[in-house]
């Protein structure tokens, strides 16, 4: 075994135990993907209440059956048996919910695709909004990796500051204010910017790292985590 299975796919192994540690990896993939799966339930019609509960019940039987035990690092990404999972749960429901239709349950909504989407619903399919929202939480993860090590070695105001602008790019005209509001010089800043840049994209390699086989696995993930943020920027827009 190479070393860096044996340490990769950390979060998801640890979480397989009893400790702990082992509460703390499961609570950390629930916390990481709690975004991804709310807003996927919620493009397949739910209201946000329903999707709310129905995202705190998938997690629950996640525990309860012990499902991440099953995530086999042979096979991949942990997000795309995560899905597969999540597939499955919304297929229970809608079984579940159309028996309860049968039995003459009053008041009962199916989770199918084709009940009217809420108003924060388009036309985004589910898996491509369990994507969007995924990278999004591995943008998250890697910011908050990179303020912790800025923070460490003493810039975390400087961090602060260029947060905004290691997200998003900036043109000359912004370093210009900028530097006359920090006293330095344009070419500084956005030297600064780029030294932040490199640093967060090594903190998203570090967090797709935590849920994939091998190496080749991350350059995959960030293809996706890409195209998935390009969505997310066009949503906005």
């Amino acid at each position: 075994m190479s070393r860096f299975e044996t340490t990769r796919w950390s979060t998801v192994l640890m979480a397989g135990g009893d400790s702990a540690d082992a509460r703390n990896a499961l609570e950390s993939l629930c916390r990481r993907y709690r975004a991804p799966v709310l807003s996927y339930l919620q493009r397949h019609g739910r209201s946000d209440n329903d999707a709310q509960d129905l995202t705190q019940a998938f997690f629950e039987r996640l525990i309860r059956l012990r499902l991440h035990d099953r995530a086999d690092p042979a096979r991949g990404r942990f997000r795309s048996f995560l899905l597969t999972a999540l597939d499955n749960f919304v297929r229970d429901e809608h079984a579940h919910a159309s028996r309860l239709k049968r039995g003459g349950i009053d008041g009962v909504r199916s989770l199918d695709a084709e009940e009217a989407p809420t108003d924060a619903a388009d036309s985004t399919t589910p898996d491509a909004e369990f994507d969007r929202h995924w990278a999004l939480s591995v943008l998250d993860g890697a910011l908050a990796r990179l303020a912790d090590q800025c923070e460490s070695n003493g810039k975390g105001d400087i961090f602060r500051t260029l947060k905004s602008y290691v997200i998003e790019p900036a043109d000359h005209d912004s370093y210009q204010q900028l530097a006359v509001q920090l006293n330095s010089r344009p070419n500084t800043i956005a030297a600064a910017v780029q030294r932040l840049r490199h640093s967060l994209r090594h903190h998203i390699r570090e967090e797709l790292a935590d849920t994939v086989q091998a190496p080749e696995d991350i350059d995959a993930e960030l293809v996706a985590l890409r195209e998935a943020l390009a969505c997310a920027a066009a949503s906005r827009a």
